[in-house]
């Protein structure tokens, strides 16, 4: 048999080098291209994933807090508050008071069904506590609004002196905004008239500028507005700023929302709950004089 022709090792190798390099070029350029794109979209998106980065450290080091940790107050306001809700677990109230804290907004539901847990202790503690209390409602766009204003009412037993009801209106899961508008304007309607006193509209800036400005002026405006020196919006349009969610205050262990009332807290409490005015007196009603006797 004649003999078999030597076989070229290195003609073989050079096919599967060329594809290793080949390989090798294609995946260093989706690195270099995934790399690209991450960094165009952290610069983008920074502040909020900044925020996001430290609230979940907050959250993983929270058996490391103690609670007395304290965020400065924001200089130029007179009146501070917090929102919570079954998030901040265990508040101690007095301590929350002590630190410079007027009033505090309480979450008490979401949606159709749901009752925030802490929410009857926090309302009952806080009110203790002489912080000026009101309670918020989470609308989730995809629920009727008159079913989310009947949760609230039968939740909620807001008296003469607390502040007002509180539409926290944010969430994005819907598909036509005309049906949201109808749905929260619902809602506010229908809570002013449970409680004989307007609501607080709360929303972020850039969901309040899309969806709801310009639909709702009439109601008292909360804003949120984050990493700024100042809401991006005239003074004259809003009277509450939320300009932290990752505060910390004495009483809380852990992160917390950190508000100002534009004005002072003789102005804030004018925006409570009316107390009935008294029934006026009666008219006092002379006494018959007695008839002379005959003469």
């Amino acid at each position: 048999m004649p003999a078999s022709p030597p076989v070229n090792r290195k003609a073989k190798s050079a096919p599967r080098s060329a594809r290793r390099r080949l390989w090798r070029r294609g995946a260093l350029a989706l690195l270099l291209l995934g790399l690209a794109l991450g960094v165009a979209y952290y610069l983008r998106h920074r502040v909020q994933l900044n925020r996001y980065a430290r609230r979940t450290w907050a959250t993983f080091t929270k058996n490391g807090l103690t609670g007395r940790e304290k965020t400065p107050l924001l200089v130029g306001y007179s009146v501070h508050g917090i929102d919570v809700s079954s998030y901040q677990g265990r508040i101690d109230w007095p301590e929350v008071a002590r630190h410079g804290v007027r009033f505090a907004f309480i979450k008490a539901t979401e949606g159709g069904t749901m009752q925030d847990p802490r929410f009857e202790r926090n309302w009952r503690e806080a009110r203790a506590a002489g912080v000026l209390c009101g309670a918020y409602h989470y609308f989730q766009p995809k629920r009727d609004g008159q079913l989310q204003a009947d949760l609230f009412a039968r939740t909620v037993p807001i008296a003469p002196g607390d502040l007002p009801p509180v539409l926290d209106v944010e969430a994005a899961n819907f598909h036509d905004v005309a049906v949201l508008r109808r749905e929260v304007a619902r809602w506010l309607r229908l809570i002013e008239a449970h409680y004989g006193v307007r609501p607080i509209l709360y929303s972020n800036h850039s969901f309040y500028k899309r969806h709801l400005a310009g639909h709702f002026d009439h109601y008292p405006l909360w804003l949120a507005h984050y990493e700024v020196e100042r809401p991006a919006m005239p003074a004259d349009k809003w009277i509450i700023w939320q300009h932290s969610d990752e505060a910390y205050v004495p009483g809380i262990r852990g992160v917390v929302d950190f508000n100002v009332f534009q004005g002072s807290f003789e102005s804030l409490q004018a925006m409570r709950v009316p107390f009935p005015k008294p029934a006026p007196p009666a008219p006092k009603t002379r006494a018959p004089r007695p008839k002379r006797a005959a003469r």
